[in-house]
């Protein structure tokens, strides 16, 4: 039996300016490669549970929550993976074409995606029962994504992030004495 139970309902659901605000995130982990120590870059997506193709974990923003605590509740409800919220990644407006309610009848969705650093896959989840999760490439997680936001969220902010990332660590795992600062302790 699953301890953990997913939100339902709208009646804490946050709106602006006509647009139901949605939090999700981009789930990301290291896989090693092969017997090498070369890291390669994962993101995890789930099934779609209204029609073909991959997605994000991602629903909406609640007023009783921030947006950060938001994207982190779709994780573990949708995906069932905790982990360190890592930075803001945009956001992203998009039309849904299941989720109109009197607030917003035309459909209109304004997304805040997060990259999330994946520490943990729990066994049990809410939506275990109709998702599924893939551990995917980058090239795959782009073939596979079921919305074009999701892509563009994906490539045009993500791996941004990702390879500000990379530069900063390896910036910081490389810093070297200068040769002024063995200078002054001569």
């Amino acid at each position: 039996m699953c301890e953990l139970v997913a939100r339902t309902g709208r009646h804490q659901q946050r709106y602006e300016g006509g647009c139901r605000l949605v939090a999700g995130c981009i789930p990301f982990k290291y896989r090693r490669s092969g017997g090498t120590s070369e890291k390669v870059l994962e993101v995890l997506m789930i099934n779609s549970t209204s029609g073909p193709g991959l997605v994000f974990p991602k629903g909406g923003w609640e007023n009783d929550e921030t947006v950060e605590e938001a994207a982190v509740r779709e994780a573990v409800e949708e995906a069932g993976v905790r982990g360190v919220l890592m930075d803001f990644l945009g956001y992203y407006e998009f039309k849904s074409k299941t989720l109109q309610d009197e607030f917003c009848p035309e459909g209109l969705c304004k997304a805040a995606m997060f990259a999330l650093l994946v520490k943990e896959e729990l066994e049990c989840w809410p939506e275990r029962s109709t998702r599924q999760r893939s551990w995917l490439t980058i090239p795959e997680a782009i073939d596979s994504c079921r919305h074009e936001w999701m892509r563009n969220a994906l490539e045009g902010s993500f791996l941004k992030w990702h390879a500000n990332q990379m530069v900063t660590n390896s910036k910081e795992e490389n810093h070297l004495t200068s040769p002024d600062s063995l200078s002054d302790k001569h």
